[in-house]
């Protein structure tokens, strides 16, 4: 028996699936089992999806704004009481060195914070029309609304949207990876014991190829919000065509580090190693395409080499550890593909590329030189520890070459003129960029993409009037 909840979390309690099927867990770092966690049927889904359209209609939509700030600051609370044992969990889970999961628990919270405070700021217009009268708008909550969240960073995404639905007045149905389930059914949990009304927050683990489609499909949920891959948030956009639900998608992405001659390249060269592989390259904002300006290339790349063999690989839940495991052993095998493919190329592997001689699904942080525009491990996302260097001349040429990908998530740009800062970022097709920094995530901030990376944003308050409809009421004067 575990310490930590591992059965669906449904109606304000803890339940098997009715099928008492279950979802083996393995810790990446060891490669055994440490766990198994409940599988949710559709008859379950059915009950959750219930449950929280009934919680919208009797309780959550018409309490109070200071009810639900009271209710959503104490659910910040109850994250910050059991931070170490979420970050453990996150740890062992999907291999997240335990320093990151501690950080990543802490934004969770602040969060729901963030959120909390933003209930009462959050409102209307009043609008002078033609014809005189009174004419206003409000903000109103759309329902029961399914959130979709990936393994790379199951706590913060899910915290980053369950907050602001929450916040806008809905109930939400919380779906989890089937990877990396575990921190979701404990914040259902925390929420019930934070005092919020059964069945405003539900957490269905399952497959996603069954309980996703199914939630994106079940007349009662409004919206959806996905973070994952491109293919799969085109299957949820297509699905969710059928009744015009609303979608947000966060997907993938190719993110460019651009270094230019006149930047501090040496703080840009020992810097950018953990813009691409933190989280084990597990990251949809990894800089993983870097162009850099041809008179410093030689010099950037001795310093991001040399910056790249200094990181600490090993044991997730040593402090001092920077790069964990890969989540799974498929996805170090698609890692090492790109890698194969690319000695086979003629590319030049600068470090890495190997596996370390441990248990566990680890990888060394990959550098690849002398790579050209149409190979795949440059035009493609890798997710693992793999970044590709080229230099470039002209600075046209190589927005050109920045904008042909499909995708457009994030990315750096490091130079010291202001003009030149102002003028790329200007042209990069991205949602989310950096100048002199590699800072994609502010929680007080939008987040999302442009083209193939998605559509909607997370966090600030872009994210919770997604969750809402636009009413306009007029009154005849």
């Amino acid at each position: 028996m575990s310490d930590f909840p591992t059965e669906l979390f449904i109606n304000g309690e803890l339940r098997p699936s009715k099928s008492r099927k279950t979802i083996p867990q393995i810790n990446p770092a060891t490669e055994e089992q440490f766990c198994a966690v409940a599988a949710a049927t559709l008859e379950d889904l059915e009950d959750a999806v219930q449950g929280a359209q009934q919680a919208f209609v009797t309780q959550w939509r018409d309490l109070t704004p200071r009810k639900r700030t009271d209710l959503l600051f104490g659910l910040a609370a109850m994250i910050r009481k059991n931070s170490e044992s979420l970050a453990q969990l996150e740890c062992r889970n999907i291999g997240k060195p335990i320093a990151d999961a501690r950080d990543e628990v802490e934004l969770g919270a602040r969060v729901f914070e963030y959120y909390a405070g933003a209930i009462g700021k959050f409102f209307g217009q009043t609008i002078p029309v033609g014809r005189g009268g009174f004419d206003f708008t409000l903000r109103q909550p759309m329902g029961a609304v399914a959130a979709i969240v990936p393994w790379n960073f199951p706590f913060p995404i899910a915290c980053w949207k369950v907050a602001p639905a929450l916040a806008a007045g809905n109930t939400v149905v919380l779906k989890p990876a089937s990877q990396s389930p575990l921190t979701a059914i404990y914040l259902g949990k925390l929420a019930h014991e934070a005092g919020l009304p059964v069945g405003t927050l539900q957490v269905l683990p399952g497959s996603g190829g069954q309980i996703g489609d199914a939630l994106v499909k079940h007349a009662l949920i409004r919206k959806i919000s996905f973070t994952g891959s491109t293919v799969v948030g085109a299957h949820i956009m297509e699905l969710a065509a059928h009744d015009l639900k609303r979608v947000s998608l966060e997907l993938g992405g190719k993110s460019p580090n651009i270094i230019f001659a006149d930047s501090n390249v040496d703080e840009a060269a020992s810097s950018s190693p953990m813009s691409v592989f933190a989280n084990t390259g597990q990251d949809c904002c990894a800089r993983s395409r870097v162009f850099v300006e041809r008179s410093v290339y030689d010099r950037f790349v001795e310093g991001f080499v040399t910056a790249t063999k200094k990181l600490v690989v090993g044991d997730p839940t040593d402090d001092k550890t920077q790069i964990g495991p890969l989540v799974s052993s498929a996805q170090r095998e698609i890692s090492e593909k790109f890698i194969g493919e690319a000695q086979g190329q003629g590319r030049k592997i600068a470090c890495g590329g190997k596996r370390l001689n441990r248990k566990g699904y680890f990888l060394e942080p990959t550098v690849i030189l002398e790579v050209q525009p149409n190979d795949r491990v440059w035009r493609e996302e890798v997710f693992g520890p793999v970044v590709s260097i080229r230099p470039f001349e002209d600075e046209t040429k190589m927005l050109e070459e920045v904008n042909a990908s499909p995708y457009g998530l994030s990315g750096s740009i490091w130079t010291n003129n202001l003009q030149r800062a102002l003028r790329v970022a200007r042209a990069v097709e991205s949602g989310v960029l950096s100048i002199n920094s590699h800072s994609s995530v502010h929680l007080e901030a939008p987040f999302g993409g442009f083209k193939q990376s998605g559509i909607g944003r997370d966090l600030g308050m872009n994210a919770m009037e997604g969750y809402t409809e636009v009413k306009n009421v007029y009154i005849a004067g």
